[in-house]
């Protein structure tokens, strides 16, 4: 269960508030695989990024009793002082993870770090650090994934590998995906949930949810 409950977001402006959320009130449906639609600026990121907590409402909050991740491959929470290793293990115990050395080893296998996995992250490229945000998030069993754009982490390989990975998930546990990209959410949902004009829809059928969105 996640619902909104009287759910207020604004950013200032100097033509005063500028509403993105007004008092909304939504719970998203259980059991679905969700792709979040909408116009430019309809607050797509905004909902998600408060879903992820990375971004506080105004007014209202977000209630759930799941275990959401955080956005898949976004290197939130990765302290570049720290090495790869190190940072999977602090991950992991800020998580519940019960066995950290299985799980360092297939954050490393995942992330392919090689030798660099015990280097500081400041050395890392920005795909590096990617792939490592990316493993530490896939190796743990959430209920629900958040997806932005996540696929897009890393070369060619790498993709298809972390593609295959969601794909993965979406069989055992739920995602709330946003994505430009129509294929990308009917390749992972089956439903979705259309923002307009502040107003949250759920869409049972996905196609039909598509063919709502593209007449906005």
């Amino acid at each position: 269960m996640i619902k909104l409950q009287n759910l207020t977001k604004y950013y200032p402006s100097e033509l005063g508030n500028q509403y993105i959320f007004k008092d909304v009130n939504f719970e998203i449906p259980e059991g679905h695989n969700v792709g979040i639609l909408g116009s430019n600026g309809s607050g797509k990121s905004t909902l998600f990024r408060i879903l992820a907590g990375s971004e506080y409402p105004n007014k209202g909050k977000v209630v759930t009793d799941k275990a959401i991740s955080w956005p898949v491959a976004l290197a939130t929470g990765i302290h570049p002082q720290m090495t790869g290793r190190e940072n999977t293990r602090f991950i992991g115990r800020v998580n519940g993870v019960a066995d950290l050395d299985e799980y360092e080893e297939k954050v490393k296998a995942f992330a392919e770090l090689g030798v660099k996995y015990d280097l500081p992250v400041r050395t890392y490229s920005s795909g590096m650090r990617s792939r490592l945000a990316f493993g530490c998030c896939i190796a743990i069993d959430f209920e629900i994934y958040l997806i932005d754009e996540a696929t897009s982490v890393g070369d060619q390989k790498f993709r298809k590998k972390a593609r295959q990975a969601l794909l993965d998930k979406s069989k055992t546990a739920n995602v709330i995906m946003v994505s430009h990209e129509i294929k990308e959410i009917e390749e992972f949902c089956d439903s979705a949930i259309i923002l307009h004009q502040g107003e949250l829809t759920f869409y049972p059928d996905l196609q039909e949810a598509i063919a709502v969105y593209k007449l906005l």
